[in-house]
């Protein structure tokens, strides 16, 4: 059983950290919280089945609901953020609140109140490892969440744009000076954090064959606290941020009390702090 629920927990561990990471980047680059990550969440997994109810592609699905979410983090970075630059940082947090309720209604408005199904069932076969049942899609997940996550590394630390994104982190100003287009860095960042996001929504989607305009609420407050817990402005503290919360809350409501599973993740980020303020590799920016 305790197999079992290391694999429950590294499979909703994935993806909390690909939503921590969107939270870590946007804060590394610009200092705002961009509470909205989990509505850009929602909308990812939205946009995957408008496309494929359009196209009965998958193929087409996920993509479509990658631009849909980046389309959101885009229109958010223009109109929510981008005018409020400089000012105090309470500002932009309040400004990210009010993205928040306001996609959340959008989406009950435009998508109904009511829950779907995702249009393909993709069933739970798998097979025995050790003492624990892990099904394919599960392994799909992982594997998908490990590509993406693959991927920011080799764009943050081999590309030219990861590494302008990088120096507009360590000094703005400085990076402006040297040529560097720092609006550009921006909005990169917001792509990345909404593709990475958009993903993570169509993933859960697919698992628990279930959207909803309320989808994100949940995931996005747990890797928010994933992302603190790691350390804000880490990307490698966001990955494991979110580990440590998918496994924490399994194995909590397996041994304790499942009527408390979304509070363990909670529980384990206050413990943490308690012991190391700035998170598990915060730098204490």
């Amino acid at each position: 059983m305790l197999f079992q629920q290391i694999i429950n927990g590294l499979v909703a561990g994935s993806v909390y950290a690909l939503v921590a990471l969107g939270y870590t980047m946007i804060f590394g680059i610009l200092g705002i919280v961009n509470f909205a990550q989990g509505e850009i969440y929602m909308f990812g997994a939205f946009g995957a089945i408008l496309t494929l109810n359009a196209t009965g592609s998958l193929a087409l699905a996920i993509p479509g609901g990658i631009l849909s979410a980046c389309i959101i983090g885009l229109l958010l970075e223009r109109f929510a953020f981008r005018p409020l630059r400089g000012m105090h940082p309470l500002i932009p947090l309040i400004s990210a609140i009010g993205a928040s309720i306001f996609l959340s209604s959008l989406a009950r408005l435009l998508f109904g109140p009511e829950e779907r199904s995702f249009p393909i069932d993709f069933g739970f076969e798998g097979f025995n490892l050790f003492s624990a049942y892990v099904t394919w899609l599960q392994l799909v997940i992982m594997a998908v969440s490990i590509i993406m996550m693959s991927l920011l590394w080799l764009f943050m630390n081999m590309s030219r744009h990861g590494k302008a994104i990088r120096a507009v982190a360590m000094d703005s100003d400085a990076a402006r000076l040297s040529g560097i287009n720092v609006n550009r860095a921006y909005v990169i960042v917001f792509l990345l954090g909404s593709a990475l996001s958009g993903v993570a929504g169509i993933l859960m989607a697919i698992y628990y064959n279930s959207t909803s305009p309320e989808m994100g609420t949940l995931p996005g407050l747990k890797a928010f606290s994933a992302a603190i817990l790691g350390g804000v402005g880490s990307i490698p503290g966001a990955i494991i941020g979110g580990l440590v919360l998918g496994i924490a809350e399994n194995l909590g409501a397996a041994y304790i009390s499942s009527n408390f599973k979304d509070a363990f993740a909670f529980i384990v980020l206050v413990l943490v702090l308690v012991i190391r303020p700035r998170g598990i590799l915060g730098s204490g920016r």
